[in-house]
């Protein structure tokens, strides 16, 4: 079917839908209301886009669409797809912290804990806390205000009637209320909880003010003793309230967005603001941002926050109207189940607020720079050991290594492993089966593995070089190692002679009996000593290569013998042959086990089978 077959045929329903290139590859992930529409947009001639777009319009040759029930699903999806996948055409925001969630267990007596794993179980999490620094604090006030258990006992009705468990120390120092023991009720436990989760969203003012009723119930009621345990809950709240930043002079709850520039970066941030104190941020970077604008990347800021957050406060103060604003804001929306305030604020108090958000977010990016500048300045000291001890031109940052393996000349194999600044960088492995090698040779396994490597790797240069975001990762290596002497090193030649990439980079040969180093077209070996780091940073890639491919090789060993042998034996499947190899373990043993031994894990038509194809 052709892709305007397809297009046609699409349905006028919300869903998500996944673009692909020649090579199979999804290269962009977007969601629609009504995926026909959407996706017909993209071929309409005479259509304003930008270069990115046009640029994906070219590459696209395939498509594939998921049909979700609504908008909101489709939403979470796309997010998920772009995680999995990262496409080159989407938004790809960049942040390598996991910031914590706190958790409100759903039991009888509810615990609160720190957890960074969210799991559907029915709990209630609030987060992500931006601010770790302060969550400390706030799970000490959270306890010491509401006396939360600080035990993962499984307390039911059950287990208190049964008397179960007993109090433990945190009752006796006065830091529990005992509901193990059902010392207090399910009703005032989860009321005292309710509070808690008040005071984690930044609705301090609130518990506060609801603290002072009940103080000044108490004091009517002449319980004393109650309304000052109330009171020392009050000057506590203010004590963990007063560090907060106040930010805003009016009490709604707003997130404020911005988005700062420089050069080919960009960053995006959110300030939460909770009854007018600045409770914590997230920034997101996004580099080569020059092909998206700031629409796009603010419709992405919100989607990727709201789906973390699960919070929507009543105002959202933004410097622009993002992508696809009606979807984002019926999806907001939806999920407060009231409407919200969108601003764009050009004058006073909330556009103060809104430059502040925007100062935060150019510090941000700044403090970025600079780390990836100093990254990508310090070299490792094995990597220039390497450049001085080989006299090469530049320091080698990315080595690439290859060997091969077998078994009695059968299940030909090779590996590639790839090291960046003296690292393994697993996303860079390789594993090849010989297609055009039958026998046992060495020499033209390695010229055959090196000629698929690099001629794959050179058109992947080009198609990178068409792409509107050309990924920096996909280049030649500085140094290649080839694990062998001067006849694997030749074989290894002849192959990069054919693709004309002799001189590109550097390639030796290093033989194990003596950790020889072989170069093109010298005579003699270098010896790197023994205790040079040099000499240890090769050692570990070519065992890295090594033990890749004996895994690679181990793992189709293993699949021929399982297909060749017992899975070939009628009503014998892989789970029963795998379960045979475990017990017996190997097929020579199954081979040679009488029927009483077989009974005990084949059925009487099995074990007949078994014993026909043998021969009894």
């Amino acid at each position: 079917m052709t892709l305007a077959e397809k297009i046609a045929q699409l349905p006028q329903k919300p869903g998500v839908y996944l673009y692909k290139n020649k090579l199979d590859k999804i290269i962009y992930v977007g969601k629609a209301i009504k995926l026909k529409n959407r996706v017909k947009s993209y071929f309409q001639e005479n259509r304003p886009r930008d270069a990115k777009t046009k640029a994906l319009i070219l590459n696209i040759v395939d498509l594939e669409t998921i049909v979700t029930d609504n908008e909101a699903e489709a939403l979470i999806l796309e997010d998920t797809l772009i995680k999995k996948h990262k496409p080159k055409y989407n938004v790809l925001l960049k942040d390598d912290k996991t910031y914590p969630y706190v958790k409100i267990t759903n039991e009888l007596y509810p615990q609160v804990i720190i957890t960074r794993a969210r799991i559907k179980d029915g709990s209630k999490y609030i987060g992500p806390i931006t601010e770790v620094y302060n969550l400390k604090s706030l799970m000490k006030t959270l306890k010491s205000l509401f006396k939360i258990r600080s035990c993962t006992l499984d307390i039911s009705e059950k287990s208190i009637a049964e008397k179960k468990h007993k109090v433990c120390l945190d009752f006796q120092i006065n830091k529990c209320e005992g509901p193990c023991e059902g010392l207090v009720s399910a009703i005032e436990y989860n009321e005292n909880i309710k509070k808690a989760h008040k005071i984690i969203l930044g609705k301090t003012k609130e518990v506060e003010k609801q603290f002072i009723e009940e103080m000044e119930k108490a004091a009517e009621k002449l319980n004393f003793e109650k309304a000052a345990k109330l009171r020392n809950n009050i000057t506590l709240l203010r004590e963990f309230s007063s560090k907060q930043k106040i930010v805003s002079n009016d009490t709604l709850d707003k997130d404020v967005f911005a988005i700062s520039r420089i050069d080919d970066d960009a960053c995006s941030l959110v300030l939460k603001i909770r009854e007018g104190k600045l409770i914590g941020k997230r920034s997101y970077i996004l580099n080569k941002s020059v092909q998206s604008s700031d629409e796009e990347l603010l419709r992405r800021t919100m989607e990727k926050w709201y789906i973390e957050s699960n919070y929507v406060p009543d105002e959202i103060l933004l410097p622009t109207e993002p992508d696809d604003f009606e979807y984002i804001s019926s999806w907001l929306g939806e999920m407060k189940e009231k409407s919200i305030k969108f601003l764009f604020p050009k004058i006073g108090d909330k556009k103060e607020i809104l430059e502040l958000a925007e100062t935060n977010a150019k510090y941000i990016l700044r403090e970025y720079q600079v780390a990836q500048f100093n990254r990508e300045q310090v070299i490792p000291r094995p990597v220039l050991s390497l450049q001085r001890d080989l006299k090469l031109k530049h320091p080698p940052r990315i080595l690439e290594c290859f060997d091969n393996s077998h078994l009695q000349g059968t299940d030909l194999v090779s590996s590639m492993v790839m090291f960046i600044d003296g690292k393994p960088y697993k996303s860079g492995y390789r594993k090849f089966k010989n297609r055009t090698v039958l026998a046992n040779d060495d020499y033209a396994s390695m010229r055959e593995v090196i000629k698929r490597r690099y001629s794959k790797l050179l058109l992947d240069i080009e198609e990178n070089k068409k792409l509107a975001e050309p990924s920096d990762k996909i280049k030649l290596p500085d140094m290649v190692i080839i694990d062998g002497g001067k006849g694997q090193l030749s074989a290894a030649l002849d192959a990069l002679e054919e693709l004309n990439l002799i001189g590109k980079f550097t390639i030796v040969g290093m033989a194990k009996r003596l950790e020889e180093l072989f170069f093109p077209n010298e005579k003699d070996s270098l010896i790197l000593p023994k205790t040079s780091s040099s000499l240890r940073i090769l050692q570990q890639i070519r065992d890295e290569a090594h033990r890749f491919a004996i895994t690679y090789h181990r793992s189709l060993r293993d699949k021929r013998t399982l297909q060749t042998e017992l899975t070939k034996i009628k009503g014998i499947g892989e789970q029963t042959a795998k379960k045979l190899l475990i017990e017996l373990g190997s097929t020579e043993n199954v081979k040679n086990s009488n029927r009483e031994t077989l009974s005990k894990y084949l059925n009487t038509k099995q074990i007949d089978s078994l014993l026909e194809y043998f021969g009894e």
